[in-house]
């Protein structure tokens, strides 16, 4: 993937990793738009940065995202990377019946609504130069919180639909995944203070050191997350999986 002179959509550009990110590449000389459920968080990320455009999308309907990709191409016929950063993240607790509802968000937030919004953009992305679509999935893909059993099934799901992708667009489409390991935001009340988790800033300097290199892997990782996404690899899966479920 280039550095720069993209034309880049990334969902959930009104926080955390995914407003860091979207700074970083508009900084980059990328024109950068947005998506978010809230305008006021997308043009606080936008401030003072005319490359970056705010839409409101919620990645959880799949009307309003057909509607939205079709304006977005209309608007920004050069659009050649989707970054699909949206997730939610609920701790469960699933060893008795419970009402599934916030189960059932997770799954159409994190896993059809990138299914979705590849799907709404795969052709016209293969008919792009420089074409990538990037998927942020999480070190629980591999090892999953048992505590959040749904969340990080979707991430499972999404880096498996990764690998297909990348099999199928192979030539036409880039197909990146970002995994990230526990980082210091809001993506669960109080994460942003645990000292045990990764600065975002730190996060965020690691990962785009990938990217600016022009050549990122099919996987961006940053150090800390290979405890997990190389755990059953070095056969440490069922130690691994204990340890994190205690923290």
């Amino acid at each position: 993937m280039k550095i720069s002179g993209n034309t880049i959509l990334l969902t959930g550009g009104g926080s955390g990793i995914g407003r860091e990110l979207a700074r970083r590449w508009h900084d980059l000389g990328n024109v950068v738009i947005i998506t978010g459920r809230r305008l006021d968080a997308l043009e606080e990320t936008a401030a003072a940065r005319p490359g970056i455009h705010p839409v409101v999308l919620d990645v959880t309907d799949a009307r309003a995202i057909a509607d939205c990709v079709a304006a977005i191409v209309a608007r920004f016929p050069a659009l050649n990377v989707l970054v699909n950063n949206a997730g939610t993240m609920l701790n469960e607790e699933i060893s008795s019946a419970r009402e599934l509802a916030d189960a059932e968000a997770m799954i159409t937030t994190n896993l059809l609504g990138p299914v979705r919004l590849i799907d709404a953009l795969v052709d016209h992305l293969k008919a792009q130069p420089d074409a990538a679509i990037i998927n942020v999935t999480s070190g629980l893909a591999f090892v999953p919180l048992a505590r959040a059993a749904i969340y990080s099934a979707t991430k499972a799901a999404l880096h498996s639909y990764t690998l297909s992708l990348r099999q199928k667009l192979a030539g036409a489409v880039e197909v990146i995944e970002i995994i990230p390991p526990a980082v210091q935001t809001e993506l669960t009340p109080g994460q942003s203070q645990r000292e045990d988790y990764l600065p975002l800033d730190q996060f965020v300097a690691e990962t785009m050191g990938q990217f600016e290199t022009g050549k990122p892997g099919p996987e961006v990782c940053v150090p800390m997350v290979l405890f997990l996404r190389n755990a059953e690899a070095v056969g440490r899966f069922d130690e691994t999986m204990e340890m994190i479920a205690a923290l």
